[in-house]
């Protein structure tokens, strides 16, 4: 595998305009994303804040806050979860049963205190089960009465369950391809990619905004990560929020002690996805526990307008809130 920054046998820049016109696009190709992550870092950052004030206010941050509502015991062998049952002894995450509305409700309410517009709910299952079905349509019709935006994971999806959670209110349905179709097998064994785009077309054509992105770090190339995002920029419409994880290393994990990603190279992915999709929401997700504040500034400034608030997401740590919030304060970022 090519050193992640050798950037010697890249594509020929020459794909790229020099004069961008920031349009929304669905047709980019595998050779012109490899020509933007092949960039001087300063002239991809520059061209992604370009296209960014385009579309977007440069010093406003959506802030989502996150909640896992069924806790492990998932089927899925997905290699950098914590919650796969086949993980299970190594990471002492043990099956949960999912949570009553009124311990969901609690915690959103706190949410929204504390600032969050969107409430994602997340729960380890290979797919929805229609038994589940009129537990999770409650929860969305009692969290989205308190004001805020809803989202959910829930797994696979059939066409009526996802026309259901529509009807209840659900806003967005999050189900990420995680990386490249040429390197997912690597990752995940137990559903297929194809299942996975699926299900993402049952939530298009209920009517649910699109919530789908990646993780970066799994041990991928850098063609992996642009050909996540060619299937992503491909989609028509683009995915209305599209979250970029950095691999969060859990101890009994398959990918435990798989070589950290380079940050610059993390930077580079919010500010490729930044310009393939200039009208979504580009969300700063997992791993940012473990990221400098300068890391994040840089990811604000190369197009990053969306977070997940709060000390957890699901089972593993997220920054505090006075920690984002002092952090917000010394770039002058305001929550959209």
């Amino acid at each position: 595998m090519a050193s992640l920054l050798d950037r010697s046998s890249a594509p020929d820049q020459a794909v790229l305009s020099d004069a961008p016109d920031f349009a929304v696009r669905s047709d980019w190709s595998r050779e012109e994303i490899m020509a933007l992550f092949a960039l001087p870092f300063n002239d991809l950052v520059f061209r992604a804040a370009q296209t960014h004030r385009t579309y977007h206010d440069p010093n406003k941050v959506q802030l989502s806050q996150l909640l896992s509502i069924k806790t492990g015991g998932c089927a899925e062998d997905c290699a950098y979860c914590p919650q796969s049952a086949k993980f299970a002894e190594e990471t002492g995450v043990k099956a949960e049963k999912l949570m009553d509305v009124e311990r969901v409700l609690s915690d959103a309410k706190a949410a929204k205190e504390g600032g969050a517009s969107r409430y994602c709910m997340g729960a380890a299952w290979t797919r929805l089960k229609d038994r589940d079905l009129p537990a999770i349509e409650q929860i969305v019709r009692e969290v989205k009465g308190l004001g805020l935006e809803t989202c959910m994971t829930l797994g696979m999806l059939e066409r009526h369950q996802a026309e259901c959670l529509r009807a209840a209110g659900l806003d967005y349905y999050n189900h990420n391809i995680d990386t490249s179709p040429e390197y997912y097998g690597e990752i995940i064994t137990t559903r297929t990619f194809d299942e996975r785009l699926e299900t993402l077309g049952y939530v298009r054509d209920a009517g649910m905004n699109v919530c789908c992105g990646g993780i970066v770090g799994l041990g991928e190339d850098v063609s992996d990560r642009a050909g996540m995002l060619e299937v992503l920029a491909r989609m028509t419409p683009h995915p209305e929020s599209v979250p970029i994880n950095m691999l969060v290393q859990v101890k009994g994990t398959a990918l435990e002690g798989t070589k950290p990603l380079d940050p610059l190279e993390f930077v580079r992915t919010i500010a490729v996805a930044r310009i393939l999709m200039p009208k979504s929401a580009v969300r700063l997700s997992a791993g940012r526990e473990t990221m400098s504040d300068e890391c994040q500034a840089l990811a604000f400034l190369a197009g990053a307008n969306s977070i997940f608030y709060g000390e957890k997401l699901l089972t593993t740590d997220n920054p505090a809130h006075n920690r984002d919030k002092a952090l917000f304060d010394r770039l002058g970022l305001q929550p959209a």
